[in-house]
């Protein structure tokens, strides 16, 4: 039989997986897998058992929000063995689920995971720490990790929400030097995110169009300071219609290797998790890093 590795946030999306971890296990059990289950006690339990398992098994299988994937992501990215990974969305906000096609049915995710096929994905790294689908700093970029996990668990993406808006009084600039592609750009910011996803914080399409996970490519918009009332309002209307052509304050360009360097350290989150602070940032695009398993019929991922 084949080996399969389930591990799995028992806190994430309210606790709900609590009402379909039979069935779930069930669906692998005919798909004729030995199942080893692993959940999650604390902070970093994910990617310590991808990065000491993973090799064990013929397919791994996560179960949580962005969060638990991208601490699993974390520990297989350790490893050479490149075990497929199959991810089942059980979170507030679960973007790169929404990037993959995943159903929010946990049980039609699971079934993808018997029946689908393998799709080759980029990773990222800041600072050589993997990330799977963004890198943020600046404003806004604290929510997701300062809101208390019971506020999130109660009403999901709604507290995302409620948090960014007491945050609007505490936005400020950062001073920074960006260098990409031979190219150099300074000035004030107050957001910036680095992303390989379709949307980010349940937004579709902030992150541009015609996204490719598998491209080798970050899509990066920065936020200049804003000076004025009018200037707000110009960059306020920008993003809501997503032509980011409409304002001066914003930023945006593609590419696979970045560096930022700050006059101070900046609070950054990888994936909406905290990821410290740091004057000194190096983002690389690393092109196809691991496989993780789609449906078949999945159009929205590009194929070779």
């Amino acid at each position: 039989m084949k080996k399969l590795l389930f591990i799995y946030n028992p806190k994430a999306g309210r606790g709900r997986i609590r009402n379909e971890l039979a069935d779930i296990l069930d669906i692998f059990a005919a798909g004729d897998y030995e199942i080893t289950i692993a959940p999650t006690r604390k902070n970093g339990d994910a990617e310590r058992i991808a990065a000491e398992r993973e090799a064990d098994f013929d397919m791994l299988v996560c179960c949580g929000g962005d969060g638990t994937l991208d601490e699993t992501v974390r520990g297989m990215m350790q490893n050479e063995s490149r075990t497929p990974l199959g991810y089942i969305p059980a979170g507030s906000t679960n973007d790169f689920g929404g990037s993959l096609a995943l159903p929010k049915d946990m049980l039609k995710s699971a079934q993808i995971i018997v029946d689908g096929m393998d799709k080759a994905v980029d990773v990222g790294l800041f600072n050589k720490e993997a990330f799977i689908y963004v890198a943020a700093f600046g404003a806004f970029t604290e929510v997701s990790y300062s809101t208390d996990q019971d506020m999130k668990n109660v009403i999901g993406h709604s507290a995302y929400i409620l948090e960014g808006i007491k945050s609007v009084g505490n936005i400020r600039p950062y001073h920074m030097r960006i260098e990409h592609d031979g190219e150099v750009i300074e000035d004030d910011f107050i957001y910036g995110m680095i992303t390989n996803s379709i949307s980010v914080g349940g937004i579709k399409g902030i992150t541009g169009d015609n996204v490719d996970l598998a491209d080798g490519i970050f899509e990066i918009n920065l936020i200049k300071n804003v000076r004025n009332a009018i200037e707000f309002q110009q960059l306020l209307g920008a993003l809501a219609i997503g032509r980011y052509d409409l304002s001066d304050r914003i930023v945006s360009f593609s590419s696979g290797h970045i560096s930022l360097t700050s006059d101070e350290k900046v609070a950054w989150t990888l994936d909406g998790e905290d990821g410290g602070k740091h004057d000194k940032v190096e983002i690389v695009n690393v092109k196809r890093a691991i496989d993780i398993r789609v449906a078949r019929d999945l159009l929205s991922i590009k194929q070779d």
